[in-house]
C-alpha cells in the first residue's frame, strides 16, 4: 500500500486521492504493476532509441547518458497552477525592471532597497554593461524559476534561473514520450498542452530582434557537443526551424553587424540564442583566451545590431544572496505583495544572521550563492560533524558567499521503483518567455529524486524527471483538446 510522507502531490495523509487526482487515479487502479513496468520500459527504450541525454561531466560511466525518466506525470490543479502562472509573471516581470535599473539610474539602490556592495560583489555584475537597455527592456527572455512545495502544502520559489536554464526540450520529450507509451491515461483528461513552446520561444526571440531588422533572422549558439545541454541545443533549433551555431561560425563587421557563414556566403543575423555563459561569450570583453565565443559580439549588441537572449549580466539577479531581496524588489517596482514566497533565507554577510547560522548549522542548509546544479550544499541535519566545521570555516572567511535556508521536506509524487509505487521527492521548473509580453508554459520540468529519501533532484546527480500536467477546468483556461485522444499526435521530429 503507498504511503505518504508529508504532503504528497497525489495522494492525501488518509490515502484518499488528491482532489485534482481523482480521474488519473481512477484510470491508474486498471493497471497492474507489471503492466506499468512494461510502460516504463516502453518509455525507456524510446529515450535510447531517439536519443534523448544529457552529459554529466566527470561521470565513471561517461559523460553521455539517457534522460532518466518516470512514467508516472506530476498533476498540477488548475487553483494551484493560476496562483503559480501569475507568481511567475509578477516575479520576471520585477526581476527586469531590477536588472535593467541595475545597469543603469540604480535606483533601488540610491532608495537603500538593495545594497551596493552586495551587486558590486556579485560575480555575475556586469559594471560594462552601464548604461544599456536591450529590446523592449527585456534582459532575461528566457527564465527557469525553481519551486518547492514545503511540507504544509505551501508553494516557495527556491531559485531564479535567468543566465542560461535548461530543461524545456525534456518538458517536450517526457510529453511525447506519454502520448507514445502511455496514450490511455490522456483520454477525457483536459491536460494543457506544451507543444506551443517553440513557436512561442522563437516569437518571443523576434519581438526583442532590433527595431531595425525588418525581417528578423534568430540563431541558437552552442558551445558545442560536448555541453551538459547539447541536446536541447539541438532540438529547440530544429523545433523553431532555425541555424544551430557555434562561435567560430559567426563573424562580427567593422560596422558591428553580425553575420553567420553559410554555403550561399554571409548571411545576417539579428537575433542570438546563447546558451553560452557570459565568461566565454566573447574575448575582446570577457575571457581573452575563450574559443567558444565571438571577437566583437558585446561591441555589436551594445551597438543595438544583434539581441543577445538572455542578455549579458542577468545573472546578477539569480545570484542567491540577491535572491534573500526578492520579495523588496517585488514591492519596490511593482507595488504589489508577492504572490510566491521566498524560502526565508539567513544572509551570512550580515552579522547577526551570519551568528545565527554559525550556531544553527545542524538545522539548515548551507548554499554558494554562486553555484549551481546543487553543487556545494551542505545539508545540515544530514551533514557530519567534520563537514559542518569545514563549511563553518568557509562561511567566517567568505560571508558574501553563502546563504542559509531550513531544510524543507520537499513534496512527494509515486514513483515506479522495482517493486512498487512509492513516494519520491520532487520539485518543479517552470519556464517563462519574456518579450513585448510574458507567457508561461503550462507545468514545466519535474524532477524527482529518484533515490529514496534524498532531497536532490538534479540529474547530475542522480535524479529523473516526470510529465508535468496542469488540468485546466473545462468552463474556461482552454481545456487542451488536442491531448484528449493522444493516440492521433505525430511523431517527435526530435
Amino acid at each position: 500500500m503507498y504511503q505518504t510522507q508529508g504532503f504528497d502531490e497525489m495522494f492525501t495523509r488518509d490515502g484518499e486521492p488528491q482532489a485534482p487526482c481523482r480521474a488519473f487515479v481512477d484510470r491508474l487502479q486498471e493497471f497492474t504493476i507489471d503492466e506499468l513496468k512494461n510502460r516504463q520500459i516502453a518509455a525507456e527504450l524510446h529515450l535510447n532509441n531517439m536519443g534523448i541525454t544529457f552529459n554529466v561531466y566527470g561521470h565513471e560511466a561517461g559523460v553521455e547518458k539517457v534522460w532518466p525518466f518516470d512514467v508516472l506525470p506530476r498533476i498540477i490543479g488548475d487553483d494551484d497552477w493560476r496562483l503559480v502562472e501569475a507568481g511567475l509573471k509578477q516575479r520576471v516581470t520585477a526581476l527586469n525592471l531590477f536588472i535593467d535599473d541595475i545597469y543603469n539610474d540604480q535606483r533601488i539602490i540610491a532608495d537603500g532597497v538593495v545594497p551596493m556592495h552586495l551587486i558590486q560583489s556579485a560575480s555575475s555584475y556586469r559594471p560594462e554593461l552601464r548604461g544599456f537597455s536591450p529590446t523592449n527592456n527585456a534582459w532575461c527572455h528566457i527564465s527557469g524559476v525553481d519551486l518547492v512545495r514545503n511540507r504544509d502544502g505551501t508553494i516557495y520559489v527556491l531559485e531564479d534561473n535567468l543566465r542560461c536554464p535548461s530543461g524545456v526540450s525534456y518538458v517536450l520529450e517526457n510529453r511525447e514520450i506519454m502520448k507514445r507509451t502511455f496514450a490511455t491515461v490522456f483520454q477525457g483528461m483536459s491536460v494543457a498542452p506544451v507543444d506551443q513552446y517553440p513557436e512561442r520561444l522563437l516569437q518571443t526571440l523576434l519581438d526583442c530582434a532590433p527595431p531595425s531588422a525588418e525581417r528578423p533572422q534568430a540563431v541558437v549558439l552552442t558551445p558545442g557537443v560536448y555541453n551538459s545541454a547539447y541536446f536541447e541545443h539541438t532540438f529547440l533549433a530544429q523545433q523553431m526551424g532555425v541555424e544551430l551555431v557555434q562561435g567560430v561560425d559567426l563573424v562580427v563587421s567593422s560596422d558591428d553587424v553580425v553575420y553567420m557563414r553559410t554555403t550561399q556566403g554571409m548571411q545576417r543575423v539579428d537575433v542570438i540564442y546563447r546558451r553560452i555563459d557570459d565568461d566565454f561569450l566573447d574575448p575582446e570583453c570577457f575571457r581573452p583566451d575563450s574559443m567558444l565565443g565571438v571577437p566583437g559580439l558585446l561591441r555589436a549588441w551594445r551597438a543595438g545590431k544583434v539581441t543577445l537572449a538572455n542578455a549579458p549580466g542577468t545573472g546578477v539577479a539569480d545570484d542567491k544572496a540577491v535572491y534573500a531581496y526578492v520579495p523588496e524588489i517585488i514591492r519596490y517596482y511593482l507595488s504589489e505583495e508577492p504572490l510566491l514566497e521566498n524560502v526565508p533565507t539567513y544572509t551570512c554577510w550580515e552579522e547577526k544572521q551570519r551568528e545565527y547560522v554559525l550556531s544553527h548549522l545542524h538545522e539548515l542548509v548551507i548554499k554558494p550563492t554562486n553555484e549551481s546544479g546543487g553543487y556545494g550544499i551542505v545539508l545540515g541535519p544530514r551533514a557530519s560533524e567534520a563537514d559542518l566545521e569545514a563549511v563553518a570555516e568557509r562561511i567566517r572567511a567568505k560571508p558574501r558567499e553563502y546563504i542559509a535556508q531550513p531544510m524543507l521536506e520537499l513534496s512527494t509524487a509515486p514513483t515506479l521503483t522495482d517493486g512498487d509505487l512509492e513516494p519520491r521527492h520532487i520539485d518543479l521548473r517552470p519556464f517563462v518567455l519574456a518579450g513585448k509580453d510574458i507567457y508561461v508554459m503550462p507545468g514545466g520540468l519535474t524532477r524527482v529524486a529518484l533515490v529514496k529519501g534524498s532531497m536532490i533532484v538534479n540529474s547530475s546527480q542522480g535524479g529523473g524527471s516526470k510529465d508535468t500536467w496542469v488540468l485546466r477546468e473545462s468552463n474556461g483556461h482552454g481545456a487542451a483538446n488536442g491531448h484528449t485522444q493522444p493516440a492521433t499526435a505525430q511523431p517527435s521530429t526530435a
